[in-house]
């Protein structure tokens, strides 16, 4: 049921980015010739001619399209005549084509509003760090120093902890351990939206009420990966090699490292370092029934484990009252619009790989997994987010796409007269192949990833 919901509400986005474009065309009187919900493939389930615009559904819900006289090669309007979207003023044409996205924004916006003014809260984008369980055989110093499970952890060696986003580790002297250096990048589910969201990307962040283990441990002499705490940073480590002593310690394996902090802060990935580190000793503050409590000092046991394992839950933002439910929606959306502007920039930078691309088919699947393990009203929040992404995708600079027709609007007014129809046609029709031919390849990627069970 959750699937379909999350079906029903992606459908409505596109309803919604195609309405944007027929009223913005109607308010200009534009003539419309065809209203189309749902892509032309397939049978058609429903038609009516309303005037002088054909409305039609399509079997495919998830698209859309306008179309104009100029799209009808049987059209019998005069080349000239003022019913042809061509020979609107180039500020109208703008208006209309950019009509799509800022209806998605609008939807996105109202979205965000209405779970600000009903649940009365929002998520902030900071997180709450808790120890959420301690192994009393891997260290007595932990028990000694007075940590207890369900302490909020305030600070690390002094540094405040606020943030989950991770560090980024590059051990590059592995080969000390004779054997073959590999370089690995190390993936989860996080929490299922990272290929949503790409600012919350696998190197970036570390998901919310996600335990965290130490990110690398060693015991019984074998060196290994702890593939359920690591989100994706680039480690150089040992493959599955025996250490030659048990008095080679974890630091050992650490050499170099460039560490990634979101404004200065110390990050959970951090902590998690810290606590793993066995040269030094670890101060930890925490927060213990409204009052800040500093601990004992931490050492490791005799193999370097501390044998704290963390957690995280984000803190919400109350969202009660007509100024906090507009300020708290303004700022989450630019927050999620600064998020998706980074990851789009990580995506054309190749930071993130083709492979880990992902379309409708996936975006599903976590909705509906979103709306049945975190309610509707988070469900409404992913389908702002994607809105949001809707409408900055659609409007890059590229042929095919809103952005891209906008592009021609713009050169043909810094030109005083448009461009070659026909090459405008032709390049066009080459990126739209390419579109398909990419959306193929995320569909793959959608199937294959389902069929791993990666989602």
């Amino acid at each position: 049921m959750s699937i379909i919901i999350m079906i029903l509400l992606l459908s409505f986005l596109v309803l919604v980015h195609e309405a944007g474009h027929f009223y913005a065309a109607r308010a200009l009187g534009i003539k419309v010739s065809k209203f189309g919900f749902g892509l032309p493939i397939g049978p058609t389930l429903w038609s009516k001619q309303v005037g002088d615009v054909e409305l039609v559904v399509h079997a495919f819900l998830l698209g859309g399209y306008v179309s104009f006289p100029d799209d009808e090669k049987d059209s019998n309007l005069p080349a000239d005549s003022m019913d042809r979207f061509i020979n609107r003023p180039v500020w109208q044409r703008m208006i209309v084509i950019s009509a799509g996205v800022i209806a998605n924004i609008i939807t996105a916006f109202v979205l965000v509003l209405l779970t600000a003014f009903i649940q009365g809260k929002l998520p902030s984008g900071q997180y709450q760090v808790y120890v959420d369980n301690i192994a009393a055989e891997k260290s007595e110093s932990v028990w000694s120093s007075g940590l207890q499970k369900g302490d909020k952890i305030l600070k690390i060696n002094g540094s405040d902890i606020e943030s989950p986003y991770a560090l980024t580790l590059y051990a590059k002297n592995s080969a000390r351990f004779d054997g073959k250096v590999e370089e690995e990048t190390v993936k989860t589910n996080f929490e299922k939206l990272t290929k949503l969201n790409p600012k919350l990307s696998a190197d970036e962040a570390i998901p919310q009420n996600t335990k965290v283990v130490l990110p690398v441990r060693q015991d019984e002499n074998e060196l290994h990966i702890d593939k359920e705490a690591l989100k994706g940073y680039k480690l150089y480590h040992d493959s599955q090699v025996s250490l030659t002593s048990e008095q080679v310690k974890l630091r050992d394996s650490l050499k170099d490292q460039s560490v990634y902090m979101s404004e200065g802060n110390v990050t959970l990935s951090d902590l998690a370092y810290a606590v793993s580190d066995t040269q030094r000793p670890i101060h930890i503050t925490v927060e213990r029934n409204g009052k800040s409590v500093d601990l004992k000092t931490i050492y490791s046991n005799e193999k370097g484990i501390i044998g704290i394992q963390l957690g995280a839950r984000e803190i919400l933002m109350p969202t009660k009252g007509f100024t906090s439910v507009i300020s708290g929606s303004c700022r989450y959306l630019w927050e999620q619009t600064y998020m998706l502007v980074y990851g789009l920039w990580q995506l054309f930078t190749g930071k993130i790989p083709m492979k880990d691309l992902h379309g409708i088919v996936v975006i599903t699947k976590i909705g509906g997994d979103v709306i049945n393990n975190s309610g509707f009203f988070s469900g409404l929040l992913l389908t702002a987010m994607i809105s949001l992404d809707l409408a900055l995708v659609n409007f890059l600079p590229i042929p095919a796409l809103d952005g891209g027709h906008f592009m021609f609007l713009v050169i043909e007014k810094l030109r005083g007269k448009p461009l070659d129809e026909e090459t405008i046609n032709k390049i066009s029709s080459v990126f739209f192949l390419l579109l398909i031919l990419f959306m193929v390849f995320v569909v793959f990627n959608d199937v294959y990833a389902l069929i791993r069970h990666k989602f």
